[in-house]
């Protein structure tokens, strides 16, 4: 059997050169590429091989997928989102002496980038967006003299930006954000740079002083982003040399000093300034001293320089005679207008009397206004008109106000903004019906124009508000029902059953990547980029396939417009004159939905949710969002509730996560117990642990953006 073993070997070398001998040099190169990727679930390489060989004759791989070729030599390489799993192996893509184009965006590569790839010196565009690519950028980049597109963005490069960079001269656009380079910008990347047309580099850590050169980037278009970064100093006055049309983004750095107000720099909001708290001077409030830093705001007005006023008109600063006679004169004139208008006034409420006293439009007896001044009707509107009418945010609405109130009610829960039912009516349709309470400010026209902006969001993964009600002494929010409870029941159980069936790694994981959509969408793409605000696994509904919906979007605003306290006693929906059927069914029902905000197993803990500047910064900023849903995410993986007590000691969730990282815990520790029949997801695991952690950052400039959490998410 040793004896043959070695004759073995011998056969299957032989099998493997007869492979390869039938390429050309560029197929084998390829197929050295296609050797490192561990996992091609899509089947996306599966033609790139040599069967296709006649006659014994040299193949070449220009039929393979995403291969394209001119005069036989391959010139670009095109394979994104198939979710290639593995790394750019030495000796491969840099072999392909007329390779032009390199796109293998959003796919899950990893490792770092071989010097060699950049062996190919006629690439015109390198995109690599959207994969875990870390280490250095090769200071052999500065090889790639025709490169015009750069994309490195959404990877884990770390180190600095290399100064061979400056020697692409041809770059057009260079995108290197969410990603971890560090230290200085190169010398002359504005001079050397100047054909770019595009230049993102947010969130990385890049420090030193922005480079004054940055001026001369004449082609800018769109955003020069320099946001979430490092940046130390004052804001180059060159800036104001970029074309006018560009935005110039220097949010959350540290640069302090005034801001240039001139060219491209005039006339910005205080939003592309934000999250440097030394800068000073127009458009932001604080104003700058002497020295040209950062003052807090000053109880005094400003004064202008030349105060106060020297000797002027008059020889000893006082008024002369002729402004002291214009000045009585007006005096004058303003009494007698003043005085005419009161007598107009009195002879006309005067006049009104007793016609006054009479019947109000209901039939009711009362005085009417008799006044000399009416309010425009625009401003009584919202204080005193009453609606009596249901009215749909959707088309597809079939039913009316006395159908929702003859329904079939059941009260699901009660929360601090009111009262929740399933509402059946009697076509079978079921809704959710929200009543927000009685009284409170009659503040119309602006429940109006808040509710019927939520109304107009619409994407599966956030519950469809239908229609509104609204009157005196009642207000009502329809949604859509979704059936299967919320995500804090499905992670925890539900009180008082001591068993439950756990959610499996896949349905988890389709739960984070819905939540991260909706959020993504809430933020990057609503009409207003909203923000959730109060964002936890209560308000996580669960659909028919376990899709989730975010719920409560914009409740608190509307209650608090709304206003009113409503209370179990005056239930209104269903069957109106037996108010205690609806209150029995109450204890019967909550089995069967926890729409909304129901009370939950982490219905006691919200506040664990919350963002740390929370506790500082009132208005709330989706970066919170991002904080909340990172604590979701840990939530989901670990099965723990977000306060962990650790011998005496309670902690939150994040803590606690922390603490086990400098424990060097084992991940089996960490994971939920009920995940281990999917032991072999624990690379998965790991990867959702990451971007956990990395949304639950202290400072929330360092926190992604959903939009870059939902993109990690789908490549898993």
């Amino acid at each position: 059997m040793f004896a043959f073993f070695p004759s073995f070997l011998i056969l299957i070398s032989l099998s493997s050169y007869n492979l390869v001998a039938s390429l050309n040099g560029e197929g084998i190169a390829l197929m050295s590429f296609k050797q490192s990727i561990r996992e091609d679930p899509q089947g996306s390489l599966s033609n790139w091989n040599n069967n296709n060989t006649i006659n014994g004759e040299i193949e070449t791989p220009c039929s393979w997928n995403g291969i394209t070729c001119k005069n036989q030599k391959v010139v670009s390489i095109s394979i994104p989102n198939k979710k290639l799993y593995g790394i750019i192996s030495p000796n491969s893509l840099g072999f392909l002496s007329e390779l032009r184009h390199v796109n293998l965006r959003n796919n899950k590569l990893y490792g770092t980038l071989p010097n060699d790839l950049f062996k190919a010196q006629g690439l015109q565009s390198l995109v690599l967006y959207g994969n875990s690519i870390s280490g250095p950028l090769p200071s052999e980049v500065g090889n790639l003299e025709y490169i015009q597109t750069l994309d490195l963005s959404e990877n884990f490069f770390n180190g600095s930006l290399p100064a061979s960079i400056t020697h692409c001269k041809r770059l057009r656009n260079l995108e290197l954000s969410h990603n971890n380079f560090s230290g200085d910008l190169p010398n002359g990347i504005g001079k050397n740079l100047a054909l770019l047309e595009k230049l993102d580099l947010s969130y990385n850590a890049f420090g030193g002083s922005i480079p004054s050169d940055l001026g001369y980037l004449s082609n800018l278009q769109g955003t020069l982003d320099l946001s979430h970064n490092l940046f130390v100093g004052s804001i180059p006055n060159s800036l104001g040399n970029l074309p006018e049309k560009v935005y110039i983004d220097v949010t959350y750095n540290k640069l302090s000093g005034s801001i240039p107000q001139n060219g491209a720099l005039v006339n910005r909001g205080p939003t592309a300034f934000i999250g440097n708290p030394g800068l000073c001077g127009p458009p932001l409030k604080n104003l700058c001293s002497s020295g040209g830093n950062a003052s807090s705001p000053s109880s005094f007005p400003y004064l202008p320089s030349n105060y106060p006023p020297q000797e002027g008109l008059g020889g000893g600063g006082g008024l002369s005679k002729a402004t002291v006679i214009a000045i009585v004169v007006g005096d004058v004139v303003g009494i007698c207008i003043i005085g005419l208008l009161f007598s107009y006034c009195y002879s006309r409420i005067f006049r009104c009397g007793d016609k006054g006293r009479g019947y109000n439009e209901k039939g009711r007896r009362g005085r009417k206004e008799c006044f000399c001044f009416r309010k425009d009707e625009s401003e009584t509107l919202s204080e005193n008109v009453e609606q009596h009418d249901l009215v749909p945010l959707d088309t597809q609405i079939a039913f009316d106000l006395d159908e929702l109130l003859k329904a079939s009610a059941f009260v699901l829960g009660k929360s601090g903004i009111g009262i929740v039912y399933k509402v059946v009516l009697e076509d079978g349709l079921t809704l959710a019906v929200r009543r927000l309470g009685e009284g409170g400010s009659q503040r119309l026209k602006e429940f109006q124009t808040e509710v019927e902006a939520i109304g107009k969001i619409r994407h599966a993964n956030i519950v469809t508000l239908k229609a509104y009600y609204w009157s005196v002494d009642e207000k009502l929010l329809i949604y859509e029902f979704v059936p299967n409870g919320n995500l804090a029941t499905a992670i925890h159980g539900k009180s008082g059953l001591a068993t439950f069936t756990p959610l499996s790694w896949l349905a988890r994981v389709r739960v984070m990547k819905g939540v991260a959509k909706g959020l993504a969408y809430l933020h990057e793409y609503s009409p207003k980029k909203y923000v959730h605000g109060d964002l936890k696994p209560s308000n996580i509904l669960l659909g028919h396939d376990m899709e989730p919906k975010i719920s409560n979007f914009g409740l608190g605003r509307l209650a608090n417009i709304a206003g009113g306290s409503p209370t179990l006693q005056s239930i209104r929906i269903g069957a109106p004159k037996k108010p205690e059927r609806a209150q029995q069914s109450s204890t019967t029902t909550t089995a069967t939905s926890d729409v909304l905000t129901i009370a939950s197993a982490s219905a006691s803990f919200p506040s664990y949710y919350q963002a740390p500047e929370s506790l500082k910064v009132v208005k709330p900023s989706q970066k919170w969002d991002v904080y909340s849903f990172g604590m979701i995410l840990l939530e989901m993986l670990t099965g723990r509730a977000p306060l962990v007590q650790v011998g005496n000691t309670e902690m939150d969730l994040v803590q606690w996560m922390q603490l086990c990282i400098e424990e060097k815990k084992p991940v089996s520790d960490v994971l939920d117990r009920n995940l281990a029949p999917d032991a072999d997801k624990e690379e998965e695991m790991i990867a959702v642990l990451k971007i956990a952690m990395a949304c639950t950052q202290t400072v929330p400039e360092r926190r992604p953006s959903m939009r870059h959490v939902a993109d990690a998410l789908e490549r898993l």
